[in-house]
């Protein structure tokens, strides 16, 4: 039944989701999270990229997590002088995470989840219809 596949489907668009959610979570958590030492590096923001995966049991298309990679984009810098983690010129280095954005994505991902759900709940409703019809 079509209906099945269009659930399944959207279970898997649940499943990444959620990965996604705690990728961003993950960043959050750790914003401030600066080095020890000045040589070592804050922590460095994570990024999540998608797939499209053929499931050949059933011949559907379904989303999977592709890469969790590391955003290569510059590391903000503070002046505090007495902090270990302070250079030679008192500054140190910040992570790569800007709240705004990660709640932005958050946001999406909360949406994203919600329509694969409402999918699933209106395909649900309407097996039940069609076996209240068959009955």
């Amino acid at each position: 039944m079509d209906l099945l596949k269009t659930m399944s489907i959207s279970a898997s668009g649940m499943h990444a989701q959620g990965k996604r959610m705690q990728i961003i979570s993950e960043n959050l958590a750790n914003k401030d999270s600066v080095g020890k030492t000045a040589n070592e590096d804050p922590y460095r923001r994570k990024v999540l990229s998608f797939k499209n995966v053929l499931d050949r049991e059933s011949g559907v298309t379904k989303v999977q997590v592709g890469r969790i990679t590391e955003d290569r984009s510059e590391f903000d810098l503070k002046f505090e002088p007495s902090h270990p983690a302070a250079n030679e010129d008192g500054y140190i280095k910040l992570p790569n995470v800007n709240s705004l954005v990660e709640m932005m994505d958050m946001k999406e991902t909360q949406r994203s989840y919600q329509a694969n759900l409402g999918v699933i709940d209106a395909s649900k409703k309407m097996i039940m219809r069609t076996l209240d019809i068959l009955k």
